[in-house]
């Protein structure tokens, strides 16, 4: 080993022995983690699967295959020309230097196309409020056959496996559907039956909850899949049948698609959320894709990655809004509605907004990294039980970090978030909140931790505090450093990192 060599693992030595150790991820003696788990067997899950390509993988540089100088008048139809002809040729369309005023929203509806600024390339939106790109296909799921029963009385949250009743249908390779019953006994355990506003029954999850996920191995009735399960699975809240899993054709979704290096500007405006807006970018219906190194300003809601997308990273991505929304109701600069989802060193500035949202019914992993945040906002998932939310090393001193239960806000919003970790940041606040028959963790963190009650509007009996999420190394950091960066590292090697840019 060389001197260098050496001398940089002495002083990383020297740093993970001089911080906290978590009692729930760990390095032992080896430098491997280790990972405790709850009396079920649930574990924090394993997040490195998050990002284009699963993680770890280089995003692309493709080819210029079409170069675009602005007109001085309406680009709308040039660049959307330039898109439809690269369409199929996997390449770039460049943006020169300069001002592209744009005044509808620009579609890539297949694979293989890139739309790339120069150096000083501003997208300017003109005209009526709309939407500045739409990236994605018509993702269709279709079942090939029965759905068989899950055969295990519980499985737990960080695991790649669960057993079915009979196999014999699967195979290694097949693409799958998890599905896990929405029951009334299950709702009654989460405390969800009892939701209403202005005297009206709220329903928080009505839908069957799925995820999918691909085999990679079969042992006797055991399926093992490639990405980690982000949910619990409790035969006793599922009904009879219980979870279910079905083989199936999954079509439609474009791949290898991404925005990257320019600005887009949106006229600045003091508006309410029920409003007609400016917005940035909507994909959904990808499979492996990115936006990286772009400068949003004063669009309403900035980048949004839609339920049918996965496996996708955003980084480098800085938004700014210089108007507030006006009204209670609050847009979120970056929307998390998707699966394996990587925000890496984004950034936003703006008051009463949502910095990072998640949808309902999503599992993920899903990750927010090494992002900053500054102005009275919030990091919190939103709405109807999405899970495996990591929010890592982030920064929002004037704002607030929060997996919690939202109550009657929203039209019945309730527990947002289960099996969610917060892993040294520094915040405000947080609301770490434990769902019951789940977990969520706030784990070396800086900032002041919030005890609250669930959020109604009627009157009615004093509600009692929710109970807090798990809540270790308050105020001090812990080891690693970044629990992303070292379950990247561990599962593909050093080489992972280099290849995002750590």
């Amino acid at each position: 080993m060389s001197i260098k060599a050496t001398c940089f693992l002495l002083v990383a030595v020297s740093a993970l022995s001089a911080a906290p150790r978590s009692e729930w991820v760990h390095f032992d003696h080896s430098g491997k983690l280790v990972y405790q788990r709850l009396k079920t067997g649930d574990r924090i899950i394993d997040f490195s699967y998050a990002g284009y390509m699963a993680g770890g993988v280089a995003l692309p540089d493709l080819p210029v295959k079409k170069t675009l100088a602005p007109s001085g008048g309406d680009d709308t139809a040039s660049i959307q020309a330039a898109i439809d002809q690269v369409d199929g040729v996997r390449g770039a369309i460049l943006l020169s230097s300069g001002r592209f005023l744009v005044k509808s929203t620009l579609k890539i509806t297949k694979s293989g196309v890139v739309l790339r600024g120069e150096n000083g390339a501003i997208i300017e939106m003109t005209g009526d409020p709309h939407l500045a790109f739409s990236i994605g296909g018509a993702s269709k799921i279709t079942p090939l056959g029965s759905p068989v029963s899950v055969a295990d009385a519980y499985v737990p949250a960080g695991t790649m496996t669960l057993s079915v009743r009979d196999a014999s249908g699967f195979k290694a390779g097949d693409r799958v559907q998890i599905t896990r019953p929405v029951t009334p006994e299950w709702v009654r355990l989460m405390g969800m039956d009892t939701l209403v506003r202005t005297r009206k029954k709220q329903t928080w999850v009505s839908r069957d909850l799925t995820t999918e996920r691909t085999i990679v191995a079969i042992e006797g009735q055991k399926l093992t899949f490639d990405v980690p399960l982000a949910d619990s699975y409790d035969a006793k809240y599922l009904g009879p049948q219980g979870a279910t899993v079905v083989k199936i054709e999954q079509t439609g979704e474009i791949s290898q698609v991404g925005l990257e290096n320019f600005s887009l500007v949106a006229p600045a405006r003091a508006v309410s959320l029920g409003d007609k807006h400016f917005n940035g970018l909507q994909m959904s219906g990808v499979e492996d894709g990115w936006v990286r190194n772009l400068r949003i300003l004063d669009t309403t809601e900035a980048i949004g990655i839609g339920k049918t997308a996965r496996r996708v990273t955003v980084a480098q991505v800085n938004v700014t809004q210089s108007v507030p929304i006006t009204g209670a109701a609050k847009p979120a600069d970056f929307s998390a509605n998707g699966t394996q989802l990587l925000f890496d060193r984004c950034s936003a500035t703006g008051d009463n907004v949502f910095y990072v949202a998640v949808g309902p019914g999503q599992q993920g992993p899903n990750v927010v990294l090494n992002c900053v945040f500054h102005g009275d906002g919030h990091v919190q998932p939103h709405q109807r039980w999405s899970t495996g939310l990591l929010i890592d090393s982030c920064q929002t001193p004037e704002g607030g970090i929060d997996l919690m239960n939202r109550g009657s806000m929203g039209s019945g919003h309730g527990w947002t978030m289960g099996w969610g970790v917060a892993w040294n940041n520094v915040a405000k606040s947080y609301l770490i909140q434990m769902p019951p028959g789940s977990a969520n963790w706030g784990i070396g963190n800086r900032g002041e931790q919030l005890r609250q009650k669930m959020k109604t509007y009627d009157p009615g009996p004093e509600l009692p505090l929710l109970p807090p999420g798990i809540i270790e190394s308050q105020g001090t950091p812990v080891a690693p450093a970044s629990l992303y960066l070292e379950q990247l590292r561990e599962r593909l090697g050093p080489g992972a990192l280099k290849n995002i840019g750590y």
